[in-house]
């Protein structure tokens, strides 16, 4: 993983636009931008005499795998997935190593990101039926032989409640020994004790057993407003396809709900209803299924410290933010648990 700040943030080197747009075959570059709403990935809109273009660089996942994602989008996009195909290169492949770099083009798509709180209840229930369907196309490109099997069974780690409070004390350690006396240092000391204090709490509420309840299958693995591109109340385009993978289809319900309707420290449940509802109009998950995803989802975030990963092991400020906004939503989720999985339950 490569930080993507600073230099990313400026035009693409001539030579390397110059090899890219050979590459790709866009002949003359009339324009290029800088897009700043990606988190991980490097992305511009290029507009050139072939036409305007979304190229991106990819930084946080290996090329085999971007690869085999990629190979996806087109039989997603004739299935009816709104989803936009690379465009390949001169040689026919879905990928570019340019520069030092991995490179991807896609067809410009025009829209706007939404945030989910944003959205109308059908607007929600929308988004749920899409997702839906992304899971049926996902699994019959894997029919097809697009993506391997999917193995029988699945299991997730379960994080104790010992290694959990041993993660928070070695970063309370790396607050005092990197930490410049900011109010974010502060703030995360502050958060790391007190969230030592709610999982020795609620220890006893984690999740047992390996298995998750339900179905599984590939599944796309970052739905989410930035992900997400809407157009005439609609939705236009779903982006970023990086991390596609087998995952329980009950995770990404719920981990696309809380993204998309967890915000400003509480969770959105009429929109979360909405939500799961349009989900389960394509899709009859369980109810009990997408109870026990809420509840190692939640377990998942009570003993998951990756922003703080990122800020004082790696020196990446850039999630920071989402740091504080997990942290809110986090306790209020712990004082409502009865009340977020029933809303999952019911949908």
């Amino acid at each position: 993983m490569t930080d993507a700040t600073a230099e990313d943030s400026t035009d693409i080197p001539g030579s390397v636009l110059a090899e890219l747009t050979s590459t790709f075959g866009l002949g003359e570059v009339r324009k290029q931008r800088y897009l700043t709403d990606g988190l991980m990935n490097a992305n511009w809109k290029v507009d050139t005499a072939a036409g305007v273009f979304a190229l991106k660089r990819v930084t946080d996942v290996s090329l085999d795998r971007l690869v085999r994602n990629l190979g996806v989008l087109d039989s997603l996009a004739s299935g009816g997935v709104p989803a936009s195909a690379p465009v390949p290169t001169a040689s026919g492949s879905l990928v570019a190593e340019v520069g030092g770099g991995v490179w991807c083009l896609f067809p410009w798509v025009a829209g706007s990101h939404i945030r989910g709180v944003d959205l109308s209840l059908s607007q929600a229930a929308s988004l749920g039926a899409h997702l839906g369907r992304l899971h049926e196309g996902l699994d019959r490109a894997c029919d097809k032989g697009l993506l391997p099997a999917v193995p029988e069974t699945l299991t997730a780690d379960v994080t104790t409640p010992e290694r959990a409070a041993e993660k928070a004390e070695r970063l309370s350690g790396a607050v005092g020994n990197k930490g410049v006396g900011t109010a974010f240092d502060s703030a995360a000391l502050a958060a790391l004790k007190q969230r030592r204090v709610l999982i020795s709490r609620h220890a006893g509420r984690r999740p047992q057993g390996e298995v998750p309840a339900g179905r599984h299958g590939w599944t796309h693995g970052d739905v989410q407003y930035r992900n997400l591109l809407w157009a005439g109340g609609e939705l236009a385009a779903i982006l970023d396809w990086d991390r596609v993978g087998v995952r329980p289809y009950a995770e990404e319900v719920v981990r696309t709900a809380q993204v998309q309707f967890g915000v400003d420290g509480a969770f959105d449940l009429g929109r979360v209803s909405a939500f799961v509802r349009g989900y389960r109009s394509v899709v009859p998950l369980e109810a009990s299924a997408l109870a026990d995803g809420a509840r190692r989802l939640w377990w998942k975030r009570m003993t998951d410290f990756w922003q703080l990963e990122f800020h004082y092991d790696r020196g990446d400020f850039s999630f920071d933010e989402l740091f504080t906004a997990d942290e809110a939503l986090l306790h209020w989720w712990t004082e409502r648990l009865d009340q977020v999985e029933d809303t999952f339950a019911a949908g």
